[in-house]
């Protein structure tokens, strides 16, 4: 029975699946959404980092999660950077506006 890449990537950690059943919380606080985002990046780079010191050191048998976790971990990064860059381009955007 094969599965679809969503199915099979749910209850991997990290992921950031959420759901499609979870119900979203409308006003939710953005600056929580992004604490979380910067948690999960933070996570992801030091998971990312154990598995590269296990793999370079020889303890690791499957290098194949080093590499998902490296490249999970530099998405990330670039998804959070591309957010708060657009973030800083709308605020002077909002300061260039005359009253």
């Amino acid at each position: 029975m094969a599965i679809g890449p969503i199915a099979a990537i749910q209850g991997v950690s990290g992921t950031g699946y959420a759901s499609p059943a979870a119900p979203a919380t409308p006003g939710g606080d953005f600056g929580a959404a992004l604490t979380g985002a910067v948690d999960n990046l933070q996570s992801l780079q030091s998971a990312s980092k154990e598995l590269a010191v296990s793999a370079v050191t020889g303890n690791l048998d499957d290098i194949h999660k080093a590499t998902l976790a490296s490249t999970r971990a530099q998405v990330t990064f670039e998804l959070v950077a591309a957010v708060r860059n657009k973030g800083i381009d709308a605020f002077n955007e909002i300061m260039r506006m005359q009253a």
